[in-house]
């Protein structure tokens, strides 16, 4: 019987004796739910783990694309296509783009990621040419100005992560997992570049068509369990990898909000985690909010959920707004155990 290992992280600033740390980040765990799906979910004492669990869930994280993984990090987001689900192409003209990209670095982000195809729900796959011609000139253009902030390119294609890498892209961020282009993850091993490695089910045209899982929380597990042991026999050691449970992508609202609600049962992959929830459908159905910018609020209120579970990366539109937050929150829940 698999059995999946989730830590009940926590923050409380009495932290009980033989607690553990999460990754070696910011939350600690004395209680892990233990799931499978054959037995209902139950509760142990930490102490009880298998080592080899408590080895992943423990062992700290090591620095992704220069960024150290001892506190929650925003990563921008930056589409460059007409046709996007959030900023309906406010982005798309290069200068735009730019302008976007310092504007996100002087608010604080931490990483730039920047996308030429867009992955919304009945999107149309484009050309590699197209999408290296929308991303790479821009990306040489942000590092001829002086921009040093780490920055990924959003892409499933070879081609356009190569051009994106060599105009200075850090990182490679596949929404499809590394199953879309066969070669891209060699091509990441031979370069040394760190990947994200995302949960989707079908494609974007195909992806919210009757989403349907036998266990959502455990499927995504297996999926990017398969993902990280595939990139690791293709050369890229865990630790450069970074995982991504793919909110949105072909889940119903009740499937994003069980992976949410179990989060951090991620952690047991050994890898940091990444959370792309911002301005997602969901939250202007439950939030009661239009599309775009006015769900900047649910997005907020979502990623602190994803930090007090001990999320790494947060993918998010609105950098400024989620920094402040983090700030107070991080300032009252991690800094505000003194006497």
């Amino acid at each position: 019987m698999s059995q999946y290992y989730r830590p009940i992280a926590q923050t409380d600033p009495h932290r009980p004796e033989g607690a553990m740390t999460l990754a070696g980040g910011w939350t600690w765990f004395d209680r892990v739910e233990v799931l499978s799906r054959e037995a209902p979910p139950r509760l142990i004492p930490a102490a009880d783990l298998p080592d080899g669990a408590r080895a992943r869930l423990c062992a700290p994280r090591e620095a992704i694309a220069g960024m150290a993984m001892d506190a929650p990090r925003l990563m921008g987001i930056l589409n460059i296509t007409p046709d996007s689900f959030s900023d309906g192409g406010a982005h798309f003209a290069p200068d735009a783009a730019q302008a976007h990209a310092r504007a996100m670095a002087e608010a604080g982000a931490d990483i730039i990621d920047v996308g030429g195809e867009s992955t919304r729900p009945g999107a149309d796959e484009i050309a590699p040419d197209e999408e290296q011609r929308r991303t790479a000139p821009v990306i040489a253009a942000m590092r001829v100005a002086g921009l040093r902030t780490p920055i990924s390119i959003d892409t499933r294609k070879r081609t356009v992560a190569q051009a994106a890498v060599d105009a200075g892209a850090d990182l490679v961020n596949d929404v499809s997992g590394f199953t879309f282009d066969e070669t891209l993850a060699g091509y990441c091993a031979e370069a040394g570049l760190p990947v994200c490695a995302m949960h989707t089910q079908g494609n974007p045209q195909t992806m919210q068509r009757d989403p349907r899982y036998g266990d959502v929380v455990l499927d995504v597990y297996d999926f990017l369990a398969d993902r990280v042991a595939a990139l690791v026999a293709a050369g890229i050691p865990r630790a450069r990898i970074v995982v991504d449970p793919g909110i949105g992508f072909g889940k119903t609202q009740a499937h994003n909000l069980a992976l949410l609600a179990r989060l951090s049962v991620f952690h047991g992959l050994g890898c940091a985690v990444l959370l792309g929830a911002s301005r997602k459908r969901f939250i202007g159905d439950i939030g009661e909010a239009a599309p775009g910018a006015a769900r900047v609020h649910g997005s907020i209120a979502v990623a602190l959920a994803g930090v007090a579970q001990g999320v790494q990366i947060l993918r998010v539109h609105d950098v400024g707004e989620t920094r402040s937050a983090l700030n107070l929150w991080q300032a009252v829940e991690v800094g505000g155990g003194g006497h």
